[in-house]
């Protein structure tokens, strides 16, 4: 399977379509993903990223802009959207509909994704909710 074939499961299959169950398929063991919220290790700390996000936007889904790869990196842009429908980050729901804007580059060994560095518009997402001004 190809860089771009695992980022693309990753935001079909278990984003899209609410599937946590293959994390640690496609996320190595030494997984090391550098947020700006902080530092998440391992599938486990994959999931802690996950779960915060589907519970606060039960309906979220990212649309693919760009995706391409070369050598072990996979560079993803894309759209993340969704209805704020449960807790984020002491945040109460708002009922509100969200969309923003991120870039992730994943490197990718043994067929599984070793490190990621995603950037998300995390500042206009806490507009959107009214939680900043």
């Amino acid at each position: 399977m190809s860089e771009q074939d695992i980022f693309r499961r990753v935001v079909e299959d278990i984003w899209n379509l609410k599937n946590p169950a293959l994390i640690p398929a496609i996320y190595a063991e030494d997984f090391v993903m550098h947020t700006p919220v902080g530092t998440f290790e391992g599938p486990d700390g994959y999931r802690q990223i996950y779960d915060t996000y589907v519970t606060a936007f039960p309906d979220c889904r990212f649309t693919v802009e760009d995706l391409f790869a070369t050598g072990d990196r996979a560079v993803l842009r894309y759209t993340y959207s969704g209805t704020h429908n449960g807790d984020l980050m002491g945040v109460a729901p708002t009922g509100k509909q969200v969309s923003i804007g991120g870039i992730a580059v994943a490197r990718v060994a043994d067929g599984k994704i070793a490190e990621e560095w995603p950037i998300w518009d995390l500042y206009g997402l806490m507009q959107q909710i009214g939680a900043i001004p």
